[in-house]
């Protein structure tokens, strides 16, 4: 069944996101992947079917891999759900996580491994990306001599901002900082690596860190394709655009409209949807070697 929205009635609900839904157990917070799909900050009417399962699933095959982090997963089999929340097995199924209550970090931890999106249109203007200095010559989707870090603040609302090096050392303290650079790297690296074994090259990512108490944990999501932009390493030519996993397909498809990109976001029409939602399930089965069944 798709999901854009979810009430509990008797469980408080934290807030709504751009895809999750967080409600507070206690102990412990569920957070619930729905269908909801946005692009250029808005979020768009319709579902993208079994899109929540795929995050889901594909989170916890990477938090299972890059155990080499901690990450915020309760200790408790995937898929467990309290016995109030039973009730609500069917809409809860595969989408569910259930995890222990971080402080966010104000910083976004960004990857980039291959030269597309945002560093693109930076490297153009300055011959870097975000202070990086880079060789000249580069062209589209090239392969960076080595992955960087590029950290940027988050926003509620609207786009996150790039920061400098500087920037995000001020905001967590130099060993924060330190620690989160080298673990988003570490992670990328790890992540790039058994992907491309598996036919999908992570062009960039980003991750998330928390506290738990005193712990720095690995929150949110890790290397989805909603948090990542994967590329299908047989259609990969550098010099072109490749094609994607992630949501890519939607962009393009409402740069073609008229849209000014500003609330209500237009609907997408059903090749779009289904199209959109194929992509999400091979990238999990390439990752993952297993197939969500229908």
């Amino acid at each position: 069944m798709d999901l854009l929205s979810l009430e509990l009635p008797g469980v408080p609900k934290i807030r709504s996101g751009k895809v999750r839904e967080v409600f507070d157990l206690g102990d412990v917070l569920l957070l619930v992947a729905t269908d909801r799909i946005s692009a250029f900050d808005c979020i768009l009417p319709n579902a993208i079917p079994r899109k929540g399962e795929v995050l889901t699933r594909t989170a916890h095959f990477w938090f299972e891999k890059l155990d080499f982090v901690p990450n915020h997963l309760a200790d408790l089999p995937f898929g467990w759900l309290p016995e109030k929340l039973r009730p609500y097995e069917e809409q809860l199924a595969g989408r569910s996580t259930l995890v222990k209550k971080a402080s966010p970090l104000p910083v976004e931890c960004v990857v980039r491994g291959y030269l597309a999106g945002s560093g693109w249109k930076d490297y153009e203007k300055t011959g870097g990306i975000c202070g990086h200095a880079l060789p000249s010559g580069l062209r589209l989707a090239d392969r960076l001599p080595e992955p960087i870090f590029t950290p940027a603040t988050k926003a509620e609302t609207g786009h996150d901002e790039n920061i400098s090096w500087n920037e995000c050392r001020r905001i967590l303290g130099d060993e924060l900082a330190i620690r989160v650079r080298d673990w988003s790297l570490e992670l990328y690296e790890h992540g790039r690596d058994y992907a491309a074994q598996r036919g999908i090259l992570i062009a960039d990512t980003k991750f998330e860190f928390g506290m738990v108490g005193d712990e720095l944990v690995l929150i949110d999501e890790a290397l989805t394709p909603d948090s990542s932009r994967f590329w299908p390493a047989d259609q990969y030519v550098p010099g072109e655009n490749p094609p994607s996993f992630d949501k890519q397909f939607v962009r393009d498809y409402l740069e073609s409209l008229s849209w000014n990109k500003q609330p209500p976001a237009p609907a997408l029409p059903p090749d779009v949807v289904a199209k959109t939602s194929e992509k999400y399930l091979e990238a999990y089965a390439r990752l993952t070697g297993m197939v969500i069944g229908h």
